[in-house]
């Protein structure tokens, strides 16, 4: 006998309990759903799905769409009509950006956001809405490729939704500028105006805006697990794939953020086209979030509907192979037997 197995043994009879246990768990927004079902779906999706091949088309589609759109968006900046608010904005880029980056389009960052552009701004709605639905096409035939069998969209109707989506997702990320750039504006107004600066209220009144601004980030991604879909598919908006996607998001912007303020060499070694490919490494780890999210929500209708038999994975097969295994060989040895 290995002297591995009775840790195995121990290893099996855990993951036998909490089996038994997970098909007696609904976890919220899992539609009465076990825990178990639901978990069987998701693995054969991230499995079989693809998830990674996917996950490179949608980066690529949203690279590609990502400049034109974000030209749009910054020529619309001059036109809003609140002090301070494009000096404010230019601040939080550069505090974004890396500074050798940053030293590269200060020129034009400032051209487009301080300066009305109104040849600029038709030409960037056009390129923006071309770009931008392309993206999102390819978001949503990405979401079609699942392997579980969900109603798909047609063309044409893929290509409307994107511009409904594309609709909703630009005054979502309009709001999220307003109240990064608000939020700063009304902070430093209450520090100058009225003698603020005790530490409790100013870390609340911060913690504040980011609550906002993780909650358009919460629709956004419900918008886009809500839409992308066909009609015929009844998906929850505030559902648990969007609450995951949502989580994972948060956790990976941060940490995103926390090694590219303190351990990238990345400028050293490529310069600024370094910026590129951190912007297209980032893409493709937020394509994965949303397929995640998505195949999540899809296991859960898919668990509910029941419409193809759940079969546990391979490697779920040889766990309870060697489970029977050991189980009959502490048998034979009791009784003197040979398997």
């Amino acid at each position: 006998m290995n002297r591995f197995d009775p840790y195995l043994e121990r290893l099996l009879k855990l993951g036998e309990r909490i089996a038994e246990r997970a098909k007696k768990i609904s976890l919220p927004f899992f539609d009465g759903v076990p825990l178990y079902d639901v978990a069987l779906f998701f693995w054969r999706s991230i499995d079989k799905g693809a998830i990674p091949t996917r996950a490179s088309a949608i980066a690529f589609s949203f690279f590609i769409a990502f400049f034109p759109f974000m030209i749009f968006l910054f020529t619309l900046i001059p036109y809003i009509p609140i002090k301070d608010f494009q000096n404010e904005l230019f601040l939080l880029i550069k505090d974004i950006v890396p500074e050798s980056t940053f030293t590269a389009i200060e020129t034009t960052v400032i051209d487009i956001i301080m300066q009305p552009r109104g040849d600029l701004l038709s030409f960037g709605f056009v390129a923006a809405l071309i770009f931008s639905t392309n993206g999102l096409a390819a978001m949503m035939s990405a979401f079609d490729a699942t392997v579980h069998s969900i109603q798909r969209r047609s063309w044409i109707s893929q290509r409307i939704t994107a511009i409904y989506l594309l609709a909703i997702l630009s005054v979502l990320l309009t709001l999220v500028i307003v109240f990064m750039t608000l939020g700063e504006i009304f902070i430093d107004y209450l520090k100058e105006s009225v003698n603020l600066h005790d530490g409790f209220t100013l870390i609340l009144l911060s913690s504040v805006k980011w609550v906002i601004v993780i909650s358009l980030l919460f629709f956004a991604i419900s918008f886009l697990y809500y839409m992308a879909p066909a009609k015929k598919v009844k998906w929850r908006f505030i559902s648990a794939g969007g609450t995951l996607a949502t989580f994972l998001s948060v956790l990976t912007l941060y940490g995103f953020a926390y090694y590219v303020n303190k351990f990238n060499q990345y400028n050293q070694l490529y310069g600024s086209i370094g910026t590129l490919l951190v912007i297209l490494l980032l893409m493709y780890l937020m394509s994965l979030i949303l397929l995640i999210g998505f195949e999540l929500n899809a296991s859960i209708q898919q668990a509910h509907t029941k419409k193809t038999p759940i079969q546990p994975s391979k490697l779920m097969d040889r766990f309870w192979i060697r489970r029977e295994y050991l189980r009959r060989l502490n048998h034979n040895e009791e009784t003197g037997e040979k398997i």
